[in-house]
């Protein structure tokens, strides 16, 4: 059986007592960062063993690893932060357990995006998640596509990237396209900050940042439509 389990984006108090007492029966709990997740564990006095599992080698433990839970052996799989799957390996072992007859229970819990949406104060009944943009190869093509996205846009990015990225949103999108930037969510410095693109490439290029960083980005409206159909 494998059990994906979300673990917090910061504040280590941000985890269900589910999840615990899912992590404490567990055979084997696969980490994406092994000293990542041992703070977690310790933390609840949890001593369980522990498996890296990442994107680097989770072609190479795939077979492994079902072969084990087809054997009888319960797996729990956390990422450094957040749920598996979400910009987080997870897709591949799941579906080999899918495809074996390998039982999975995903439990609810921390996924960046969900917060930093509801505080952006943009319209978050329709939304499209696209995670980490491309880093080259096809990044303009997607960039140009969603411009046209009616729905609130979400993304992932790093602090190194941060400005770049607004910049091109607000190239393609619109410098007066609202949006807004969270980071460090439910850590001591957590910072919302909401405004244009064109004020939010300003105002970061102008600041230090750090942490994982969530932009969301209102969807084309009704004007923007109505200019691109003239």
């Amino acid at each position: 059986m494998l059990f994906i389990v979300p673990s917090p984006i910061g504040n280590l108090q941000d985890i269900s007592f589910r999840a615990l007492e899912t992590l404490k029966s567990a055979d084997l709990i696969l980490a994406e960062d092994t000293r990542t997740s041992l703070k977690l564990l310790n933390h609840y006095q949890i001593f369980k063993p522990l498996s890296p599992y990442h994107q680097h080698n989770e072609h190479k433990v795939l077979h492994h690893l079902a072969n084990q839970m087809m054997a009888g052996k319960k797996m729990a799989l956390l990422t450094d932060a957040g749920t598996p799957g979400i910009s987080d390996p997870a897709f591949l072992l799941v579906r080999e357990c899918v495809q074996l007859g390998i039982r999975v229970e995903c439990l609810p819990g921390p996924t960046a995006f969900v917060p930093a949406l509801i505080n952006s104060g943009l319209p978050c009944n329709r939304f499209a998640f696209e995670g980490f943009l491309p880093l080259k190869k096809g990044r303009q093509t997607l960039l140009k596509k969603l411009a046209l996205e009616e729905r609130t846009i979400i993304f992932y990015e790093s602090p190194l990237r941060l400005v770049k990225t607004l910049e091109e949103l607000a190239i393609h999108f619109g410098g007066g396209r609202s949006a807004s930037v969270s980071r460090e969510l439910t850590k001591i410095y957590e910072e919302n900050r909401r405004g244009t693109l064109g004020e939010l490439a300003s105002y970061f290029s102008e600041k230090g940042v750090k942490g994982e960083i969530v932009i969301v980005v209102a969807g084309m409206d009704d004007r923007e439509k109505s200019k691109e159909d003239e």
